[in-house]
């Protein structure tokens, strides 16, 4: 495993992931990027608005970064993507810049629930090209 992937929003489910991927990189030499994708809404017929400011989305890498850092990751690239869908974009950035490992976080979630939230780590590790580790 050389290039490790990490998919972040700032919640308290995707930190495992970030703490999962640091000490993993950590581990094994991994070059770790950490990305965050401000999901687009609206568009056609008004203004196209995203989920996230990007002060807000720097905030959110800058905090993974530190915790990477604070694992003795030496060095972490931050990704701000912006797309429609979030999984598409995270599978598509894995696969074109050859990441061998993606690393989602997911809740408990049932139910309704899990149909909103838990969609974009089952959609990354259905599409994914290479291996994907949901932490919980």
């Amino acid at each position: 495993m050389k290039k490790i992937l990490c998919a972040t929003d700032g919640t308290a489910h995707s930190a495992h992931a970030v703490e999962l991927s640091a000490e993993m990189a950590k581990k094994l030499g991994a070059h770790l990027s950490i990305c965050v994708v401000n999901v687009a809404n609206g568009g056609s017929r008004g203004p196209l608005i995203y989920s996230m400011e990007d002060d807000q989305v720097k905030k959110v890498l800058d905090a993974a970064a530190a915790v990477a850092k604070k694992h003795g990751v030496a060095s972490v690239d931050e990704l701000a993507l912006r797309s429609r869908e979030a999984a598409s974009a995270i599978v598509q950035y894995a696969e074109e810049n050859g990441y061998d490992q993606i690393v989602v976080g997911t809740g408990d979630k049932r139910g309704v629930s899990r149909l909103v939230l838990g969609s974009v780590a089952s959609d990354v590790a259905g599409r994914a090209h290479c291996s994907v580790l949901v932490a919980r």
